[in-house]
C-alpha cells in the first residue's frame, strides 16, 4: 500500500512573519550608533581603528577628523604615537584606497582584499607586456625590503628590469601584488614626509596572517556599518561574491528589509536606536567612510544633496546635521596665523542649529589645532560659499 501524505490544514498553516522595515532614519540612527557619531566614545585611538576596521586615509589629516568627530578626550598625539610605535599603519584595502589600519589588520585584511587588487592589474595590464609578475613581486619586494623606497625610485628600479614597460603600469602593480606600508614621518601630523614604501611584514617585524574567514569580516562590517545588505558590504570591501557568507551566518543573524525590499542583515545585539534619536552635528572629513561603504547610501545622504559632497573625483569635507549630509566645509590656513572654517549649507539652518555647528567646529580646532608644532590656533567660522561645492548661503558668523 502506498502511504498517504498528510494533507496540510490551511487554516493551521504558518506563513513566516515578514521582515521588519527600516527606513533611513532608522538605519542611519544604528550606523551612527556603531559609528560613535551620536556620543563620543571613551576609546583609545588604537581600538577606535580596530572597530572602525580603519580609517580612510587618502590624505594625512583625515583619520584625525574622522576621530576627533568620535572619540572623547582625543589628541592629534595619540595617533601619531600610534604610527611611530608601528601599532597602526597606512596602506592599500578596501576599494583600493589608503587606510589607516591597526597592524594586526595590515597583515589580515590585506591578505582578504587580495584577490581584488591582483584583479585590478587586468585594467593596465596593456602596459605589461612580456612583464612576468611573479617575478616582477619578488624583485619589489627585494627593493622595498631592502630600504623604503618612493613610487618613483620604485618604477626606475623596475625599468631597468622591462625597460618596455609603461612605467606607471609597473609601480602600481608592485603595489597591487605586495602589502605595502607608507612609512613614517608620512601620516605623522603637522609633520612632512613624501611617500616612502617598504612591505608590512618588513615594517611590522612580523609573517602576513591569513586571510581571515569572509565570516569574521561579515560580522566585523556589521559592528562598525550594519545593518546592511550583501551589496553594501561588496561596496565598502571591494569585494565581490560574499553573499554565501552571508547564507552561512544567516541562522545567527537578525534580517529585516529597507524601504525597497532589499533584504538587510544585522548583529543580534548591536545598537538600533529609536529613529527619533537625537543626532548632534557632526564635521567629517573627506572620504569618510560613513559615507563610502553602503551601496545605498539614503541613510545619510537626502536625495536633494546627491553629488553635492563631491567634484570629479574629489569630495570635500562633510558636514552632518540630524544625521544627514545638510552641508560641506573646508579649514584655510592663512599666512597671518589664523585658521578660517567655513561652512556651507546645502538648506538654511537656522541659529540654534547654526549655534550648534559653529559649536562644534570650535571644538575641532582647539582638539586639532593647526598652529606649528601644535600650537593653539586663532581661528574664524563663518558661514558662506566653499568654492565649487554649490549655491553658497549669505552670512558669517566668527568665533
Amino acid at each position: 500500500m502506498t502511504p498517504r501524505t498528510p494533507r496540510t490544514n490551511p487554516r493551521t498553516q504558518r506563513t513566516p512573519a515578514p521582515a521588519p522595515v527600516l527606513g533611513p532614519r532608522a538605519l542611519g540612527r544604528a550606523t551612527l550608533a556603531r559609528q560613535h557619531l551620536l556620543r563620543r566614545a571613551s576609546l583609545s585611538a588604537r581600538d577606535a581603528v580596530d572597530h572602525l576596521v580603519g580609517l580612510q586615509a587618502q590624505n594625512v589629516k583625515p583619520p584625525y577628523y574622522a576621530l576627533a568627530a568620535r572619540l572623547d578626550g582625543f589628541a592629534p598625539g595619540d595617533l601619531s604615537t600610534l604610527m611611530r610605535d608601528r601599532e597602526v599603519v597606512r596602506m592599500v584595502t578596501m576599494r583600493s584606497t589608503i587606510h589607516t589600519h591597526t597592524a594586526d589588520d595590515a597583515l589580515r585584511l590585506r591578505p582578504f582584499v587580495q584577490p581584488a587588487r591582483e584583479r585590478e592589474i587586468a585594467s593596465f595590464r596593456s602596459g605589461l607586456g612580456g612583464v612576468d609578475l611573479d617575478l616582477l613581486a619578488r624583485i619589489s619586494r627585494e627593493l622595498v625590503e631592502e630600504e623604503p623606497r618612493t613610487m618613483k625610485q620604485l618604477r626606475e628600479a623596475l625599468l631597468a628590469h622591462w625597460p618596455d614597460a609603461e612605467p606607471g603600469a609597473l609601480s602600481v602593480a608592485a603595489r597591487c601584488l605586495l602589502p605595502l606600508v607608507q612609512v613614517t614621518p608620512r601620516g605623522l601630523w603637522r609633520e612632512s614626509g613624501q611617500v616612502t614604501l617598504t612591505t608590512a611584514e618588513r615594517w611590522l617585524d612580523r609573517p602576513a596572517l591569513p586571510a581571515p574567514p569572509a565570516e569574521d569580516v561579515v560580522r566585523r562590517y556589521l559592528a562598525a556599518f550594519g545593518p546592511a545588505s550583501v551589496k553594501d558590504m561588496q561596496t565598502w570591501a571591494g569585494v565581490t561574491r560574499l553573499r554565501d557568507a552571508f547564507e552561512r551566518l544567516r541562522s545567527e543573524l537578525l534580517t529585516f528589509r529597507d524601504e525597497n525590499g532589499v533584504e538587510l542583515f544585522d548583529l543580534p545585539d548591536a545598537p538600533r536606536p529609536d529613529p527619533d534619536t537625537g543626532a548632534p552635528p557632526r564635521l567629517l572629513p573627506e572620504f569618510d567612510n560613513l559615507l563610502l561603504s553602503h551601496a545605498d547610501r539614503s541613510r545619510f545622504v537626502p536625495d536633494a544633496f546627491k553629488g553635492r559632497t563631491w567634484r570629479g573625483n574629489q569630495a570635500y569635507r562633510v558636514l552632518l546635521v540630524d544625521g544627514f549630509v545638510a552641508g560641506v566645509w573646508q579649514l584655510e590656513e592663512r599666512r597671518d596665523g589664523r585658521a578660517v572654517l567655513t561652512v556651507e549649507e546645502f538648506r538654511p539652518l537656522g541659529r540654534a542649529v547654526r549655534d550648534a555647528v559653529t559649536e562644534e567646529a570650535a571644538r575641532l580646532l582647539d582638539v586639532l589645532p593647526n598652529g606649528p608644532a601644535g600650537a593653539a590656533t586663532a581661528y574664524d567660522i563663518r558661514f558662506g560659499a566653499v568654492v565649487g561645492a554649490g549655491p553658497s548661503v549669505r552670512g558669517t558668523m566668527t568665533s
